[in-house]
């Protein structure tokens, strides 16, 4: 993969900014898109080729992906159905020159979330991501963690090679609210308070998370010095 395809921006907004997934190759709106998404509070991943939208869709966590088309090495439609067989569940917003009804139907049909036609307006751009957030951000049953799926119904981790490890009912509570927001940094008396609400000493977060470790592995939860914890890096 050409590294050139690939770029990342941080965005200026708060530490639980969203991780948006831009996949458009044309330079000068692609450009455009990341600083306007940026100035937005989205941390932003550009990939200006179909084959680096897979790459990174499949090896990291994102909140919300726009994707175009026409896209070389791996055509848009194709690089999303590959990303669903996948089991990635992340809601896409398809942005795309080809705009009439029946591009459109193909688009939902192939598992995109919603369809903005080229040339758009910005503001119904961020509305529609925003509206795309609300809707899946804190609903989605399958969650993107290192190594792999987090299927919340089932509490099961599946790994690339669809290999399944159970957890446990907490267990999967503090890895979902630590992946549903896999940017920020979440102190222990928020942990309490969303996933351990009956307990009376906050070292049951560090408990857990050691669990976490031991069945997942140490980098399945990142500690950061001083603030809490965080979902881990996922490695390429």
């Amino acid at each position: 993969m050409d590294d050139e395809a690939v770029t990342g921006r941080e965005p200026a907004g708060a530490p639980d900014a969203r991780r948006l997934l831009l996949v458009e190759d044309d330079r000068s709106l692609a450009a455009m898109l990341e600083e306007i998404l940026g100035s937005a509070g989205y941390v932003v991943d550009l990939a200006r080729d179909g084959q680096a939208g897979l790459h990174l869709g499949l090896t990291r966590s994102y909140d919300v992906m726009v994707l175009d088309r026409g896209l070389p090495a791996i055509e848009g439609l194709d690089l999303l159905g590959r990303l669903r067989a996948r089991g990635v569940a992340v809601p896409v917003l398809v942005l795309s020159a080809l705009g009439l009804a029946r591009d459109r139907v193909d688009g939902l049909d192939a598992g995109a979330e919603d369809y903005l036609s080229k040339p758009f307006d910005i503001d119904e751009l961020l509305a529609r991501i925003r509206a795309l957030l609300r809707r899946h951000g804190d609903v989605a049953d399958t969650l993107t963690v290192p190594g792999g799926r987090l299927v919340v119904s089932a509490r099961t981790v599946v790994d690339a090679a669809g290999e399944a490890r159970y957890v446990s009912e907490r267990e999967c509570a503090l890895l979902a609210v630590l992946a549903r927001r896999p940017s920020r940094v979440f102190s222990r008396d928020e942990l309490m308070a969303e996933v351990f609400p009956d307990a009376e000493d906050d070292g049951v977060v560090d408990t857990y998370v050691h669990y976490l470790r031991r069945k997942l592995g140490r980098d399945t939860v990142r500690t950061v010095r001083g603030l809490g914890y965080q979902l881990g890096t996922e490695t390429a």
